[in-house]
């Protein structure tokens, strides 16, 4: 069967028919099949690295490549995927991205190298990065601008559950079988999916016009790889200034600049990424609240593992399992924000939700060494409920306002917004609890006695270096530690105010509906 859903349902007077019909439920099913498949290989696959290194005996550097490689290749692709699904059609694309995914998955588990893996993670990325904004294209055209908070909030469940329970299923399957399950795993996923999307997704009926803005493509793909490149390496060199973080970094900004300049020059008809679609007040200032959010929550969260892994003595399977609570809490609110968001615009569900996340954040920048686990899994639940009702919402308030022609253009906009600001967070974050960490003596210190190991000789030039006797020496531990927990605390203030930071945005945010086509006029189709 066939499934139309180009145009919603339409409301009666009384409201009840926006709600969410059994085909567009259908279709959001074949959505989240497939972001399931993207988000999860990339936090299953951080649980891998320490086995990686074991097996191919490499070093830390070179394994980190199995995450790098995948990031970029998401990166690239992500802006020709708005162009693609204009020229090709929704179903076709979705098709393709998902069986070259399973593919890249399937290469990846027969990977004999490093080398060869790193190669397989970037095929995996490429059909990885088509994924997500070609799911939002789906789902808000299936859905129309009515309901598209609620199928915002269904596809949320797989983005915000990912990180935390992909490195619960990447160490439960590492233990019980070994890692090439974490790509195996994708097969029977991606042949449901393949099935479940030709047999749902309505067929495509598409009259191809438009040509690839090849020098867009040849600007703004090798430039977003490039400045990914440059500030996912801050974290390893330690440092901004290092010349593999400049010069990367530098030129992709030089060639993303050089894109916007192409894209606003007028020159060609059909950009890779219409840059016009910031004439949408409510879109603008959904991506700028998109990017604040992005860098401050995804850059925090990456330390909630890291907490409960280095200071409270957590591997990584029970560190994941110690985030649930915060999946718990998104998967209450999110629900109910996509309601709110339809009926009153997401305007006040977005700032009732960073105001929670700003509680919940607060409570972890009092952690310490032995911080009670039922209040760190209260803040999680706090946060949890923030979170459900803050980035879905964000995301609706921008493409509830999009017409037919602008959807795939304007999610494909907003992934790279996410894209982007959650590499710079990462670094960000990493960096500040680096630096955290080198300025306490304490722990300093304590990895030059590990480093010493049993000699004697060099334990007594640590100990003349940082001025220690033997009772500085038997307290050196728990200070280590307890500095390690004030360093977690620090970094977690500067989350708290960015986070915060988002409200101001957040307050021009719609509070009302706003109709679709309101602001953004649709392009002229060259050819028509």
């Amino acid at each position: 069967m066939t499934l139309q859903t180009d145009a919603p349902t339409p409301a009666t007077p009384d409201g009840s028919s926006d709600k969410l019909d059994r085909q567009t439920l259908m279709i959001a099913g074949v959505v989240v099949l497939g972001a399931i498949m993207s988000i999860l290989d990339i936090t299953v696959v951080s649980v891998a690295q320490q086995t990686f290194q074991r097996v191919f005996d490499t070093t830390q550097a070179n394994v980190a490549w199995t995450a790098t490689a995948y990031t970029l290749a998401l990166a690239s692709v992500i802006p020709l995927t708005g162009w693609a699904a204009d020229r090709f059609g929704t179903k076709r694309l979705y098709l393709m991205a998902v069986t070259l995914f399973a593919l890249g998955s399937l290469l990846c588990a027969l990977a004999p190298s490093l080398p060869l893996l790193v190669t397989f993670r970037v095929v995996q990325g490429l059909g990885g990065g088509m994924l997500m904004p070609l799911g939002m294209t789906i789902l808000t055209r299936a859905a129309g601008p009515e309901r598209v908070g609620r199928v915002m909030a269904v596809l949320g469940i797989p983005m915000l559950l990912g990180p935390i329970f992909g490195p619960i299923l990447g160490g439960w399957l590492i233990d019980i079988a070994s890692w090439h399950w974490i790509f195996l795993i994708n097969l029977p996923i991606g042949v449901v999916a393949l099935v479940y999307a030709q047999v749902v997704l309505p067929k495509d009926n598409v009259a191809p016009s438009e040509t690839l803005d090849w020098r867009g493509l040849l600007l703004l793909s090798p430039g977003l790889a490039l400045f990914l490149f440059g500030v996912s390496s801050i974290p390893e060199e330690g440092t901004v200034w290092s010349a593999r973080v400049l010069v990367t970094a530098i030129l992709g900004l030089v060639l993303i600049v050089g894109f916007v300049g192409w894209a606003l020059s007028g020159r060609t008809a059909h950009p890779l990424i219409d840059l016009h679609l910031f004439r949408n007040r409510h879109l603008t200032v959904a991506v700028i609240a998109m990017m604040l959010f992005a860098i401050a929550f995804f850059g925090a969260s990456l330390l909630f593992p890291l907490y409960f892994q280095q200071v409270r003595g957590e591997d990584a399977l029970h560190a994941g399992i110690l985030l649930a609570p915060q999946g718990l809490g998104a998967m209450i609110t999110m629900p109910i924000a996509g309601i709110l968001a339809d009926r009153t615009g997401p305007g006040k569900v977005v700032l009732a939700g960073i105001a929670t996340i700003v509680v919940g954040m607060g409570m972890f920048t009092q952690v310490g060494v032995d911080t009670s686990y039922t209040y760190l899994l209260a803040a999680l639940f706090v946060m949890g409920l923030g979170m459900g009702s803050t980035m879905m919402p964000i995301m609706s308030s921008a493409l509830a306002t999009l017409n037919e022609h602008t959807t795939a253009r304007g999610s494909t906009l907003l992934n790279i917004t996410q894209q982007v600001a959650a590499s710079i967070g990462t670094a960000v974050f990493s960096v500040l609890l680096t630096n955290g960490i080198k300025g306490s003596d304490a722990i300093s210190a304590s990895g030059a006695l590990q480093a010493a190991g049993k000699s004697q000789e060099a334990i007594a030039a640590v100990m003349q270096r940082f001025g220690l006797d033997q009772a500085d020496l038997r307290a050196l531990p728990g200070q280590a530690l307890s500095d390690l927990a004030g360093a977690f605390g620090s970094v977690y203030v500067v989350a708290t105010i960015l986070v915060a930071l988002c409200l101001i945005p957040a307050w021009f945010l719609p509070r009302r509906k706003v109709a679709a086509d309101s602001e953004t006029p649709a392009p002229v189709m060259v050819g028509h």
